[in-house]
């Protein structure tokens, strides 16, 4: 099973996740914006039991990120972890989007990931028992 690994800005958060990911997004919201300082969040969900980190994090709303260079880095419950792809050790990823969420905030200047479905708002139904 494939391991992909990464860390935050300063290396004192390591995080991993082995196999393939449940799902693979874009999202396009404001909260993702404003917590990434950027126009989009790309992000991996696994199962958590497929999850692992280390270092020191604080949480604000469900999102972790390091104590000492505020990257921000994933989100874990008791069934999913939704993994920041930019932290990833290997660039470009492998990993493709298959679906974009909050496309009425996108960019202009973006065009819509090739073969992604696209939402509105977000995904419709959710994932049984999944907040991301």
């Amino acid at each position: 099973m494939a391991i992909l690994s990464g860390k935050c800005l300063c290396g004192q958060v390591k995080v991993s996740v082995r196999g393939e990911p449940t799902r693979v997004g874009i999202c396009h919201c404001t909260d993702c914006r404003q917590e990434s300082g950027s126009a989009f969040t790309f992000y991996g969900i696994w199962p958590a039991a497929r999850f692992e980190s280390s270092g020191e994090t604080a949480e604000f709303q469900g999102r972790c990120f390091c104590r000492h260079c505020g990257s921000r880095v994933f989100s874990v419950d008791e069934q999913e972890a939704e993994v920041k792809l930019g932290i990833l050790t290997e660039a470009p990823t492998p990993l493709k989007p298959s679906y974009e969420l909050w496309i009425k905030r996108r960019e202009a200047w973006l065009r819509p990931v090739d073969g992604a479905e696209q939402f509105e708002e977000d995904r419709q139904p959710r994932a049984a028992g999944g907040r991301f």
